[in-house]
């Protein structure tokens, strides 16, 4: 059995994507991080960056193995099972690399656009158009690979594609267009519609439903704080 520490983000997403295509069995452990659950000494010793999601492996040798990160997550998850990662070492390099860009271009940046142009507490022009035309750099990176190959690892659907494809969902709130990136919208449009990534996100909408943000909460979320305990 799999303990997944989850909450409906982006890096979320990817979990229940990679969880709902392999047909595994775990189980949800909400981790409101607009509540500060994050921070919960529990959960710490999993994830000690305090961002989640986190995975916890009961089915293996000796003690639960713990992992934070999610790409880290991707790639345990894709050699435990031998799924959305190919074997040959030329194609699962071409995979490899495309999660990493994930995880230290596409991720950080839309993240950063997310915060100065929805949530931060003072609107900073330069800050904003920095981070969309930033966005707009990378989606036109993801648009030309797109160009060559039908999924982002190559020629077979694979972990880079669920890396990435949560991080497109919000492009409205990105302020990007789809219809300027052609091949973007082609592999979004048909990644929407797999049966794993609609139950992944009717999943989602379920936890954010028991468990909703109010303004305090999200202060706390996207100032990344921890909440004051004397409060």
């Amino acid at each position: 059995m799999l303990d997944l520490y989850y909450w409906p983000t982006p890096n979320g997403h990817k979990m229940t994507i990679f969880l709902e295509e392999a047909r595994l069995a775990y189980r949800i452990i909400p981790v409101n991080i607009g509540r500060g659950e994050q921070f919960n000494p529990d959960f710490l010793a999993i994830a000690p960056n305090n961002r989640m999601p986190a995975l916890v492996d009961h089915d293996v040798e000796g003690e639960p193995l713990r992992l934070f990160e999610s790409g880290a997550m991707l790639q345990y998850l894709a050699e435990k099972t031998g799924l959305f990662l190919p074997r040959e070492s030329r194609a699962r390099f071409t995979v490899l690399q495309w999660l990493f860009w994930q995880m230290a271009g596409l991720g950080p940046m839309a993240g950063q656009n997310h915060h100065f142009a929805r949530y931060a507490p003072e609107k900073i022009p330069y800050a904003i158009d920095r981070y969309v035309r930033e966005t707009t750099r990378l989606y036109g990176v993801l648009d030309r690979r797109l160009a060559q190959t039908p999924f982002v690892g190559g020629s077979e659907y694979s972990i880079a594609d669920m890396a990435c494809y949560p991080w497109i969902v919000p492009y409205k709130d990105q302020d990007q267009d789809l219809n300027a990136f052609p091949h973007l919208r082609r592999w979004f449009e048909a990644l929407a519609s797999r049966p794993a990534v609609v139950r992944a996100y009717a999943l989602a909408a379920t936890v954010a439903e028991n468990r909703p943000l109010d303004e305090e909460a999200r202060r706390h979320l996207f100032g990344q704080r921890q909440p004051d305990a004397s409060a």
